[in-house]
């Protein structure tokens, strides 16, 4: 009767672990079972099924929150870390580390990598080429790949530097899984362990799903650098927009101001020299004439400003450089502006005359940079005043400064100076007309030979305008 009564006992325990079975309480089941007797077959067989269930039931919560995390819009390396933590007592592994395949599609980087209580030797930044390697066949095959002991395969493979890096770590064998996303493969999941053939019988479908997880947040990750980076250049493109919309608006404004003065006042000279009413002197027909040719010189400079401006703001601006000797071509310019400077009363200088310095450069450029600035300077030097012009040899090259005795620049304007269409403050003794394109250009022109240009001036002091040149 004793046999009877074990035995409904073991029949009734199994009853009841079924019922809570089949009801999903894995938990009422356990407590069924928890006294049920080791050698009972049915009880056994009940209990590999409750632990194969409750084993499933952690890794189904485990990847629900690992889901959570991505929806989420956790940092990649936040997700990993969570996933390192998350399915250790699921899996087999002490190393948990991802690579991700270059933008050239030749190299692959480590980009992440976890190994608590070790030594990581293979850090995040580690590169090796894609071309003839394992990982290769892993992308091409879409199967993991299985090491069950490193350092047999690496005897065989010395040249094998990743796989010397992980052993010395203490990783003893290892489990490779493929990132796709939409059939693009983006990189590779490495398992590791310290012990050798963790993974001979390893849960693949568990791997598996944790890489196509990690696979879906790399996905989404780059997606987002991409929107971000389009965001970027939309937003780098609008501000360009902008710039080029207040470049028109200037451009507008100076051919309705700079170019319809000149233009007007050079149609009323016309018009009184071929009026046959009008009696013109050959005196006034001589300064009329003058005064025609000097509006067009005017309008003339400021149309070649605004081409160059626009070749500059194109990226077309070509440079033909030549073997030039600095102190000739200083001393030309100096000499040149000496004479257009006299009639108004300044002096032109070139002081202390500079030993003779060879520089790489293009010579109508530079010439043109030291026209813009030499014509500045007189044009802002009152009558009686000079302008000196300099050159100083440097290590790294040369330094030419411009010198006037103008009334300096206001600190406001001096930000400005070197910007297209910037208005300034500061006004020319004899009100003469200036474009203000010309420093702009100057500096266009200084940068792309690789040097600088800049201006130091105290308002009522005059102002020095410098530029270098690499030797």
């Amino acid at each position: 009767m004793q046999q009877y009564a074990e035995l409904y006992e073991r029949i009734e325990r199994s009853l009841t672990a079924l019922k809570h079975l089949q009801q999903g309480d894995l938990q009422g089941a356990q407590i069924a079972l928890q006294d049920a007797s080791e050698e009972d077959p049915l009880n056994e067989a009940l209990h590999a099924l409750l632990q194969t269930l409750l084993r499933r039931a952690r890794e189904a919560e485990r990847f629900d929150r690992l889901l959570h995390h991505i929806n989420a819009g956790l940092l990649l390396d936040d997700i990993l870390n969570s996933v390192y933590a998350d399915f250790r007592d699921l899996i087999p592994y002490d190393r948990l580390g991802m690579a991700l395949i270059e933008e050239d599609g030749q190299t692959v980087c480590a980009r992440w990598g976890r190994l608590d209580g070790g030594t990581m030797y293979l850090r995040r930044g580690y590169t090796a080429p894609l071309a003839g390697s394992t990982l290769q066949t892993i992308l091409e095959t879409g199967q993991p790949r299985i090491l069950n002991d490193l350092q047999q395969y690496l005897a065989h493979k010395p040249s094998s530097e990743s796989t010397r890096l992980i052993v010395a770590e203490g990783m003893r064998s290892s489990l490779t899984f493929p990132l796709q996303a939409e059939g693009k493969p983006l990189g590779f999941l490495f398992f590791s362990s310290t012990a050798p053939n963790a993974y001979r019988e390893a849960h693949i479908q568990t791997f598996l799903r944790i890489a196509e997880h990690v696979a879906i947040a790399v996905q989404r990750g780059r997606l987002v650098s991409e929107l971000t980076a389009q965001k970027r250049t939309v937003e780098r493109q609008n501000r360009a927009l902008d710039r080029l919309n207040q470049q028109k608006n200037a451009f507008l404004g100076i051919a309705a101001h700079d170019l319809r003065g000149p233009l007007s006042l050079v149609e009323m000279s016309s018009t009184i020299l071929l009026d046959d009413y009008i009696e013109v002197s050959a005196e006034d027909q001589t300064i009329l004439l003058q005064d025609m040719r000097n509006q067009a010189r005017h309008m003339m400079a400021l149309i070649d400003d605004l081409l160059d401006v626009a070749v500059i703001e194109q990226g077309q601006l070509r440079l033909r450089p030549e073997t030039l000797d600095l102190c000739q071509v200083l001393a030309e310019s100096a000499e040149q502006h000496q004479r257009l400077a006299q009639p108004k009363g300044v002096r032109v200088a070139l002081n202390p005359p500079p030993v003779a310095g060879i520089v790489h450069a293009d010579p109508q450029r530079l010439r043109q940079v030291l026209d813009n600035l030499i014509s500045n300077a007189v044009r802002h030097s009152p009558s009686g005043g000079s302008v000196q012009l300099t050159a100083e040899r440097h290590e790294s090259g040369w330094r030419v400064t411009v010198r006037d005795d103008g009334p300096g620049i206001p600190w406001d304007d001096q930000p400005k100076l070197f910007q297209p269409f910037a208005q300034l403050l500061t006004r020319s003794p004899r009100h003469e007309r200036s474009t203000g394109l010309g420093l702009a250009i100057a500096r266009q022109i200084v940068q792309a030979h690789g040097g600088q240009i800049g201006v130091e001036s105290v308002p009522g002091q005059g102002a020095t305008f410098w530029f270098t040149l690499p030797a």
